[in-house]
C-alpha cells in the first residue's frame, strides 16, 4: 500500500495493528522472524538517511516487528532500535517547523507527515515502556542482591543504565509537543488518542516505585515538564485530574512526586486552576468509602498535607469544599485538612496588617484547629497541638487567643494518650520560648506592676469622666442630634392602642410633676426614648394643671404637641446640663483648671494617647499575669508525669522545666528538684536527660571572668541545698560526682569553694556550711580535693569555739566520709582499705565534741554525733576503742549530773532525776554505736578477715605440689548464711575421694574443698557477735526500764530516741531480738506517737531481714501498721512493706489487701508509693495473678473491707496488670463460678465489676458461657446487667467475622435473661436447637465439668467448691431452691483472727518459726 494512501490509527493494543480495519487504515503485513530482525533494521537505517523521517512509512513493519519480539531478541539490538529511534524522531522535530510554515503544504504531504509523526511517537513510546516493564520485573527479581550487586546485574543485562536513559526521551518527547503539530490534523484539531499516548507513558512511569528516589530527580523533572506542556498547549487538565487522583489512591510513593508536579504546573505554567480541579476531586469523596480506604485515604492526606506547604494561596480558595471531611471517620483526612489550614494561616494570613475578611478567614481556621484539639481520635488532637506548635514559633498566633491556646494545652496535659501529653509539653515550651511579655514570667513578680497599673488607670478614667461631666453641652445640639431617632419612635408609638400604657400607680402617687419631669429628661439623656414618651403620655392626663403638662396647643396634631413638650422638658432651664455649673467640677481638677472648654485640642489629644497607652499597658500586664498563671498551673500537671512509663514523655518533661527555671517562673524549682531521683533510672536516656538538664541549668552560667562564673554556679547549687531532703541531696551528689569525674567542674569552682569554707571570703554560716557540703559531694567523684586539705577540713568544721557549729561540723563530717569507698570490699581486692590511725587529730576532736556537746540541749547534737560515729568507724583503725572512750566519757558525765541533782542532805527515798534531753542524748549515741559497729564488723572485719584468708589460701596454694594443683575440683566460694553446707560438702567430698584416691589425708581433702574457710566464716562470725555484746551490754538495761515505762518516761522525743535504739541493739544477737520482739511490736502497736511507731516500722523491717526467721510469725502485725490512722506511719508502713514484699523477705498473702486499700489514701504520696509498689509487683512472674482471688474475697466482704466506689478504684489499677490470655480466661472462670457462693447483693456488683475489667478475648467469652448458670440468676440487679453489657461492647469493637456469632448469642442470653429471668435461658437454647448453636456454647458432658472444677479446686490461690446444677424443669414442675449457700474459701480466709490480734501477752506470743525460704537460697543450693 502507498504510504499517501493509508492512514495510521493509534491502536488501542498493538494487536489491533495486525487486524484489517477501515478504509484505507494502515495494517501489519509481515511480522518479521527473529533472525531477519537485524537485516531490516539496517535496511531502515539506509532508508532513514537517503528519506528522512519519512522512511518510517515504508518500514514500520519492522519495528513493530522488534517490540513484538522485544523478550527475545539481542539486547544489543533492543539498544541499537532505541537509539535510531530517538534520531527519527529528533530529525523529523527538526524537520516539523519548516513543514508547518509551508503555506503551499499539499494533503499528501501533510498527511504523510502526520503518519509518519503518529508511528515515530508510538514506536518509541512502546519502546520505552518496553524497557520500563523490563527493568521492573528485573529489580524485582533482584530484591534479595544488594545494591551493587543488582546494578551490576542490571548493566549486564541490556548493557546500560536505563534509568539514566529516560530523561533524553522525555525531553525529546517534549520538544515535539511544543511545536505547533496541531495544524497536521484536519481542522486543526489534535486527536486524544495522541496525547493521551504521551502522557501515557508518563503515568507508566511514575508507577514505578523507585522514582521518588533522588537520583531519579531528572526524570521526575523531565515527566513534570512534558505533562506541563500537555496541560497548556493540548487540554489535558479533565484527564491529568482523574489520573491524579487514581494514583493516589493506588501508589502511596506518589504524593510527594505529584505534589512537586502540581506546584510547579501552577506557579510556573500557570495553571492554577488545577489545583481546584484536584481538590474539588478529593473533596467530592465520600468520607465513608475513605475510612474504608486507609491507603487511599493516606495518599490524598499526605498530597493535600504537602500541597498547602508549597502553595497554601492558591489552596485557599478550594478549602471550603474540603471541609467535609473534618467531619468524616477518617483521622487522616482530618489532619490533612487542618495541616492545609495551620499552613494558610502560617505563610498567607500571616501579620497585623490583613484586611478584614483575611482575618475573619484566619480566625475561622483557627476556631476550627482549637475545636479539633478536643477530637475523639488521639492523632488529630495530637497533630493540633503539633500545629499550634509551629504558629507559635513563627509568632503567627494572635495575642487575643494566647489564653485560649494556653488553656487548651494545659487541658490536654491530662489525656489519656502518651503521644498527646507529649505534644501538649512541646506546645507549651513553645509559648514560653515565644512569648511576647517576658523573659521573666513570675506572677508574684507580675502582680505587684499590674495593681499599680490598674490603680493608675482607675483614676485616670475618673479624672476623664469628671472632666466629661464639667463640660457645658449646648442642649439644642444635643436635641437636634437625637430628634431623628425620637420622632421615628413617637410615630411607632402612635400608631399602636394606647391601653395599659398609663403611668405607673407607684409614680402617680409617689412624685410632682416636677419629678416626673426630671425623670423624662434623664431618660431622653439616656436614649431611652419610648419610656420618655409613655411617661410623657400618663403625666399628660395626670398632671393636667401642672407646668409644663398643661401648655398643649389643641391645634396642633398629637406628634408635634408630643415634640413640643418632650423639647421644652430636655431644653428647659432646670435641663442636667445646665444644673452642674462649671465650678461643680472645680474640685476634680487641678488647681487654675476650669473644664476641658478650657483646654486646647493638642492637650485633649495628648490626655487621650494617654489614657490609650495606660489601657494598653494594663492589658498587656494582665495578659502576662494570666499567661504566668497558666504556666504555673501547667507545672503542677507536667511535674506529676516525670515519672511516667514512656521514656520520651519523660524527656520533654525534663526539656519542659529547664525551660520555665531559664524563664524565672518560682515553681520551676520545685520541677527541677523533682527531676533529680531520675539520675537512679534505668532507662539511660532519662539519666542523659537529668545529666544534661543541670548542665544546662547550673554549668552555664553567666559570668565575664571564669571566677564570676564559679560564683554564680556556686550559688545555685546551693539554692538547691536549701531544705533539701536527704534523698535530695543523695541525688546532687550522684549527679556532680559524675560532672567531676568527666572534668566538667572548672577548678576555680574548687578554689572558690575552698574561700568560702575557709573564710577568706565574707559569707553566711548557710553559704558556708553549702560550700562544704558541695565539697564533700565533689568528692565522692575525686577524694583528693578533701583528702589532700584534710587538716584545714578539720580546722574548719572542728575547732574548739563556743557554742559550737554543729550543722557545720556535720557537713565536715559527711565530707571527710566520702574520701573513702563505702562500697563493702570484694574478695578480688588485694589492696588493704584506706584508715587512719587512732591518734589522728580528726578522732581527738571528734570525740571532745561528742563529750562535751551531750550536756547542751542542742538539737543540731544528735545529728552531728550520728555523722561523727559513721566517720569513726568509717575511717578509724580500731574505731570500737575510741567510741568505747566516747560511750565511757559521755555515761560519766550523765553521773555527774546526777549527782549534782541529789546532795547528800536529800532523803535517801527521793529517786533521782537526769534531765530528759541527757538521757535521750546517751540512748541515742549508744544506739548509734550499736549499729555502727555492727556494720563495721559485719562489712569492714569481716572482709579485711576474708581478705587475709584468701592471700593465704593462694599463698599456700602456689607452694604445693603441681600435681595436686592440677586436681579438677575448684576451691569453694565463700558463701554467707548457707544452709545444709556441710552435707553438701561431705557428699561431694565423698565423690572426690573416689576418683582420687591418691590425695594424702582428710584433713588436707577438707581443705581443698574450703571446709576450712567455711569453718573460719563461721568463727569469724562468732567473734563479731561477742564483740558487739561485750561493748554495749553496759546500756541494755537503761534501754529496756525507758522503754518498759512509758508511762515514766513520756517525753516524745525520749520515746522516739529509745524506740530507735532498742530497734538497734536488736539487730546485734539473734537471742537478745527473739526475748525484746514482743515489746518491739507491744510499742509498734499500741504507742500514742506516730513517730515511735513510724520508727519501729523501719527497724522492725531491718530486723525481717536480718533475722527473717524470727520476725515471720509477726508478719500481720506488720501489715496491720498499712491501715494506722497517722499518715506518717502508713507512709513508712507501705515503704517497708514494698522492699520486704519486692525481696522475698515475708511471705504475701492475702493480707496484701491492705496495701491495695492504700491506693485510694487520701494522700497522694502514699497513694503513689502504693501505685508503684503494684508496678514493681507485677513485673514478678504472677505474683499479682496469684493474689488478686485472696484480694478481691478480703475487700468485697461484709466486714473488713471497703466502700463500693473505692473497690472499683482499686480492683480497675489491679485488673491492669492482668495482661496473658491465660490468665484472663482462668480469671474469668474464677470469678463466675464465685457467683454461687458470694452472699450480698454488694458482693455481686463486685464480681460482676472485676469481670468486666478484664481484657476479655473470644476464649474468654467462651469461658463465661461455659458458666452462664452461675451469674445468670444475678442479671436482674441493672448494675450487674451494664457490667456484662459492657464487656460485649469491648468485644464488638475487635471482634473477627466468625466471632461476632458467638457475641450475638451471649447478648442475647443476657437480655433474656436480665427481661424475663433464667427460665428464658432455657427457652432460648431450646429454641435454638442443638445444631445451630455454635461450638463454644454448648454444655460439656458432666464427667468433663467435674473433671474440670477439680482441677480448678486444686488451685492453691482460689478453691471453688463444684458448682450446682440447673434442673432443667417444665412449666407444671418445681424445683426446690436450697436456701443454704456453699461457702468459697481462700488460703488467706484460713488464718484465724488471732494472727490479726494486737495483745501481746507472754502466752500469745508467736512461737512458729517456720523459715522462709527465698529464691536466693534455693539458687545457691541448686
Amino acid at each position: 500500500m502507498s504510504p499517501q494512501l493509508y492512514e495510521f490509527h493509534l491502536p488501542l493494543s498493538p494487536e489491533e495493528l495486525l487486524k484489517s480495519g477501515g478504509v484505507n487504515q494502515y495494517v501489519v503485513q509481515e511480522v518479521l522472524s527473529i533472525k531477519h530482525l537485524p537485516s531490516h533494521l539496517k535496511a531502515f537505517q539506509a532508508a532513514f538517511r537517503a528519506q528522512g523521517p519519512l522512511a518510517m512509512l515504508e518500514h514500520f513493519d519492522t519495528i513493530y516487528s522488534i517490540l513484538h519480539h522485544f523478550r527475545s531478541i539481542d539486547p544489543g539490538l533492543k539498544e541499537d532500535t532505541l537509539e535510531f529511534l530517538m534520531k527519527v524522531v529528533s530529525r523529523h522535530s527538526q524537520e516539523l517547523p519548516t513543514v508547518l510554515d509551508d503555506a503551499a503544504l499539499s494533503v499528501s504531504n501533510r498527511s504523510a507527515h502526520l503518519n509518519a509523526l503518529k508511528m515515530n511517537c508510538y514506536a518509541l513510546i512502546r519502546l520505552l515502556e518496553s524497557f520500563e516493564t523490563m527493568t521492573s520485573q528485573t529489580s524485582l527479581m533482584d530484591l534479595d542482591l544488594s545494591g551493587k550487586g543488582r546494578k551490576a546485574r542490571a548493566k549486564s543485562a541490556h548493557g546500560f543504565d536505563w534509568e539514566e536513559e529516560r530523561q533524553p526521551i522525555l525531553q525529546l518527547l517534549t520538544q515535539l509537543l511544543q511545536l505547533d503539530i496541531r495544524h497536521l490534523w484536519n481542522h486543526s484539531i489534535i486527536e486524544e488518542e495522541f496525547i493521551s499516548l504521551v502522557t501515557g507513558c508518563c503515568y507508566r512511569l511514575l508507577e514505578n516505585p523507585t522514582i521518588s528516589h533522588q537520583k531519579n530527580r531528572p526524570t521526575r523533572e523531565a515527566i513534570t515538564r512534558l505533562l506541563g506542556v500537555a496541560l497548556t498547549r493540548y487540554n489535558h487538565m479533565l484527564s491529568a485530574t482523574v489520573k491524579i487522583i487514581q494514583m493516589l489512591q493506588h501508589f502511596e510513593h506518589l504524593a510527594s512526586v505529584l505534589v512537586a508536579a502540581v506546584s510547579l504546573w501552577a506557579t510556573d505554567y500557570g495553571m492554577k486552576s488545577i489545583v481546584g480541579e484536584i481538590v474539588r476531586e478529593i473533596g467530592q469523596k465520600c468520607p465513608q468509602e475513605l475510612s474504608r480506604d486507609p491507603s487511599g485515604a493516606k495518599g490524598f492526606a499526605t498530597f493535600l498535607t504537602e500541597l498547602a506547604e508549597r502553595v497554601p494561596a492558591i489552596l485557599m480558595s478550594s478549602i471550603c469544599i474540603l471541609l467535609d471531611h473534618l467531619d468524616g471517620e477518617n483521622y487522616m483526612m482530618r489532619n490533612a485538612v487542618l495541616a492545609a489550614m495551620a499552613e494558610m494561616v502560617l505563610q498567607v494570613l500571616n501579620g497585623d496588617q490583613l484586611e478584614a475578611a483575611a482575618r475573619d478567614t484566619r480566625d475561622q481556621f483557627l476556631d476550627t484547629l482549637q475545636a479539633h484539639g478536643h477530637d475523639v481520635n488521639s492523632f488529630v488532637r495530637s497533630r493540633v497541638l503539633q500545629l499550634f506548635t509551629r504558629i507559635v514559633q513563627q509568632k503567627a498566633l494572635p495575642l487575643t487567643r494566647f489564653q485560649a491556646v494556653v488553656a487548651l494545652a494545659v487541658g490536654r496535659l491530662a489525656d489519656k494518650s502518651v503521644l498527646v501529653c507529649k505534644n501538649a509539653i512541646q506546645l507549651l515550651a513553645s509559648f514560653l520560648a515565644n512569648n511576647p511579655f517576658s523573659c521573666k514570667l513570675s506572677d508574684t513578680d507580675l502582680a505587684g506592676p499590674l495593681q499599680k497599673e490598674t490603680q493608675k488607670l482607675q483614676e485616670m478614667r475618673v479624672q476623664r469622666r469628671a472632666a466629661a461631666a464639667s463640660t457645658v453641652l449646648d442642649p439644642e445640639e444635643e436635641w437636634g442630634a437625637m430628634l431623628p431617632e425620637l420622632k421615628a419612635t413617637l410615630q411607632q408609638l402612635l400608631k399602636l392602642p394606647q391601653e395599659g400604657e398609663g403611668m405607673p400607680e407607684e409614680i402617680a402617687k409617689t412624685e410632682t410633676a416636677k419629678e416626673v419631669e426630671s425623670r423624662i429628661r434623664r431618660l431622653l439623656a439616656k436614649a431611652s426614648y419610648r419610656q420618655a414618651i409613655i411617661l410623657a403620655r400618663g403625666a399628660i392626663g395626670h398632671f393636667q394643671e401642672s407646668q409644663p403638662f398643661c401648655h398643649m396647643d389643641p391645634e396642633d396634631s398629637e406628634e408635634t404637641r408630643f415634640l413640643t413638650l418632650l423639647g421644652t422638658i430636655f431644653k428647659g432651664p432646670e435641663a442636667p446640663t445646665q444644673e452642674k455649673t462649671p465650678q461643680g467640677a472645680v474640685g476634680n481638677l487641678g488647681s487654675g483648671e476650669t473644664g476641658c472648654e478650657d483646654k486646647s485640642e493638642p492637650e485633649k489629644g495628648r490626655e487621650n494617647d494617654e489614657l490609650v497607652k495606660q489601657e494598653m499597658l494594663v492589658q498587656y500586664l494582665q495578659d502576662a499575669y494570666s499567661f504566668s498563671q497558666k504556666i504555673t498551673e501547667a507545672i503542677g500537671i507536667i511535674s506529676k508525669m516525670m515519672y511516667e512509663h514512656t521514656t520520651t514523655v519523660v524527656q520533654e518533661v525534663i526539656e519542659f522545666f529547664v525551660m520555665v527555671f531559664q524563664f524565672g517562673v518560682p515553681q520551676a524549682l520545685f520541677g527541677v528538684r523533682r527531676m533529680l531521683p531520675l539520675i537512679w533510672s534505668k532507662e539511660p536516656g532519662v539519666r542523659e536527660a537529668v545529666l544534661n538538664a543541670y548542665r544546662q541549668l547550673y554549668l552555664k552560667p553567666k559570668g565575664d571572668s571564669a571566677r564570676a562564673k564559679a560564683q554564680t554556679l556556686i550559688h545555685n547549687l546551693s539554692l538547691l541545698l536549701v531544705d533539701a531532703s536527704v534523698g535530695t541531696i543523695q541525688c546532687l551528689e550522684e549527679i556532680i560526682c559524675e560532672f567531676v569525674q568527666k572534668d566538667e567542674l572548672k577548678p576555680a569552682v574548687t578554689q572558690v569553694l575552698w574561700e568560702r569554707a575557709t573564710e577568706k571570703v565574707p559569707c553566711s554560716p548557710l553559704e558556708r556550711c553549702s560550700s562544704v557540703m558541695l565539697l564533700g559531694m565533689m568528692a565522692r567523684g575525686k577524694p583528693e580535693i578533701v583528702g589532700s586539705n584534710l587538716d584545714t577540713l578539720v580546722s574548719i568544721g572542728l575547732d574548739e569555739k563556743f557554742p559550737p557549729d554543729y550543722r557545720l561540723a556535720q557537713q565536715v563530717c559527711h565530707a571527710i566520709t566520702n574520701i573513702s569507698d563505702r562500697r563493702k570490699p570484694s574478695l578480688g581486692k588485694r589492696h588493704p582499705p584506706f584508715r587512719l590511725p587512732q591518734e589522728h587529730c580528726l578522732f581527738e576532736r571528734l570525740r571532745e565534741m561528742v563529750t562535751k556537746g551531750i550536756v547542751h540541749p542542742d538539737p543540731l547534737w544528735i545529728p552531728f554525733k550520728e555523722a561523727a560515729v559513721t566517720l569513726i568507724y568509717q575511717l578509724a583503725e580500731g574505731p570500737e576503742a575510741i567510741c568505747a572512750q566516747m560511750l565511757q566519757g559521755c555515761a560519766k558525765q550523765a553521773l555527774e549530773k546526777l549527782e549534782e541533782k541529789s546532795p547528800p542532805q536529800e532523803a535517801p527515798k527521793d529517786t533521782p532525776m537526769l534531765p530528759t534531753f541527757l538521757l535521750m542524748n546517751l540512748l541515742s549515741l549508744a544506739g548509734d554505736v550499736a549499729l555502727q559497729q555492727l556494720v563495721h564488723l559485719e562489712q569492714a572485719v569481716s572482709g579485711e578477715l576474708c581478705r587475709r584468708r584468701v592471700l593465704q589460701e593462694e599463698q599456700e596454694h602456689k607452694a604445693k605440689d603441681p600435681k595436686e594443683k592440677n586436681l579438677p575440683f575448684p576451691r569453694a566460694i565463700h558463701v554467707k548464711g548457707r544452709i545444709g553446707w556441710n552435707q553438701n560438702c561431705l557428699r561431694t567430698r565423698d565423690s572426690w575421694l573416689l576418683s582420687h584416691q591418691n590425695a594424702s589425708s582428710e584433713a588436707t581433702m577438707e581443705e581443698e574443698m574450703g571446709l576450712v574457710g567455711a569453718t573460719a566464716d563461721d568463727t569469724e562470725a562468732e567473734l563479731i557477735r561477742g564483740i558487739c555484746k561485750q561493748t554495749l551490754a553496759a546500756f541494755v538495761p537503761l534501754l529496756l526500764k525507758v522503754c518498759n515505762n512509758p508511762g515514766l518516761y513520756s517525753n516524745p522525743e525520749l520515746c522516739a530516741a529509745a524506740s530507735l535504739a532498742l530497734g538497734k541493739f536488736c539487730m546485734i544477737s539473734a537471742t537478745f531480738c527473739d526475748s525484746q520482739l514482743r515489746l518491739l511490736f507491744t510499742m509498734l502497736e499500741k504507742s500514742s506517737l506516730p513517730t515511735v511507731r513510724s520508727n519501729l516500722m523501719i527497724a522492725t523491717g531491718d530486723l525481717a531481714i536480718r533475722f527473717p526467721n524470727l520476725v515471720d510469725p509477726w508478719t500481720p502485725h506488720l501489715y496491720a501498721r498499712l491501715r494506722d490512722p497517722a499518715q506518717q506511719v502508713r507512709k513508712t508502713a507501705g515503704l517497708v512493706m514494698t522492699h520486704l514484699i519486692l525481696k522475698d523477705m515475708v511471705k504475701v498473702k492475702g493480707q496484701v489487701s491492705e496495701m491495695a486499700v492504700l491506693l485510694i489514701d487520701p494522700a497522694p504520696q502514699i497513694a503513689a508509693l502504693a501505685k508503684n509498689f503494684f508496678n514493681e509487683l507485677s513485673h514478678k512472674g504472677n505474683a499479682i495473678y496469684n493474689l488478686l482471688p485472696d484480694i478481691i474475697s478480703r475487700l468485697s466482704a461484709p466486714e473488713g473491707g471497703v466502700e463500693e466506689e473505692p473497690f472499683h478504684t482499686i480492683m480497675k489499677q489491679l485488673l491492669s496488670y492482668i495482661t496473658k490470655d491465660k490468665q484472663t480466661e482462668s480469671l474469668v472462670e474464677k470469678l463466675c463460678q464465685r457467683f454461687r457462693t458470694a452472699r450480698t447483693e454488694r458482693q455481686y456488683r463486685d464480681l460482676a465489676y472485676c469481670v468486666s475489667q478484664l481484657p476479655l478475648t473470644e476464649r474468654g467469652l467462651r469461658k463465661m458461657l461455659d458458666n452462664f448458670d452461675c451469674f445468670g440468676d444475678k442479671l436482674s440487679d441493672e448494675s450487674i446487667f451494664s457490667a456484662f453489657l459492657s464487656v460485649v461492647g469491648k468485644l464488638r469493637r475487635g471482634a473477627k467475622p466468625e466471632g461476632k456469632a458467638v457475641i450475638d448469642e451471649f447478648e442475647q442470653k443476657l437480655r433474656a435473661c436480665h427481661t424475663r429471668g433464667l427460665d428464658a435461658i432455657e427457652e432460648f437454647e431450646m429454641g435454638q436447637g442443638g445444631s445451630q448453636r455454635a461450638p463454644s456454647a454448648k454444655k460439656l458432658p458432666a464427667v468433663s465439668r467435674h473433671r474440670h472444677l477439680a482441677s480448678a479446686a486444686s488451685d492453691n490461690d482460689f478453691v471453688t467448691p463444684e458448682p450446682r446444677r440447673t434442673t432443667r424443669r417444665h412449666p407444671n414442675t418445681q424445683q426446690q431452691v436450697s436456701k443454704k449457700k456453699l461457702r468459697i474459701v481462700f488460703s488467706s480466709d484460713e488464718s484465724s483472727e488471732e494472727e490479726l490480734s494486737a495483745e501481746m501477752m507472754e502466752d500469745e506470743t508467736p512461737k512458729k518459726t517456720t523459715p522462709i525460704r527465698r529464691a536466693s537460697a534455693h539458687r545457691q543450693r541448686s
